[in-house]
């Protein structure tokens, strides 16, 4: 069997920029896909905590220590810029693998979105 869980979890990071424009992604801080251990590509999920909106999307990259988080395409509609968010990364494994792993979170400074 196997299951899906919590790979990994960026708590609370403020929505610097929603760009409608864009063809679609969540773009993040290279720092805080490093520290999170989320890649390029990767698909993620966001939960807006302002209006309780919840979406799934990839990664892109974003500035290294820039604390940017801006929402393209469509999931611009769903957030508004100072929104707080979490962004949330899961994996598949083997039940017994699943008992033992350790998800990485991280909670950066909610104003600048920096690792603290």
């Amino acid at each position: 069997m196997q299951l899906h869980v919590l790979k990994s979890k960026i708590h609370r990071v403020r929505v610097t920029e929603a760009n409608l424009n864009y063809i679609g992604s969540i773009t993040i801080d290279e720092d805080l896909m490093e520290a999170s251990s989320i890649i390029e590509g990767e698909r993620v999920q966001v939960v807006n905590i302002n209006n309780g909106e919840r979406l799934e999307t990839y990664v892109i990259k974003g500035k290294r220590g820039s604390g940017e988080i801006c929402l393209n395409g469509p999931a611009a509609r769903r957030v508004a810029v100072n929104d707080t968010i979490i962004i949330i990364c899961y994996c598949i494994l083997d039940a017994e693998e699943a008992k033992t792993h350790k998800p990485i979170l991280i909670f950066p400074d909610e104003n600048t979105n920096k690792l603290r």
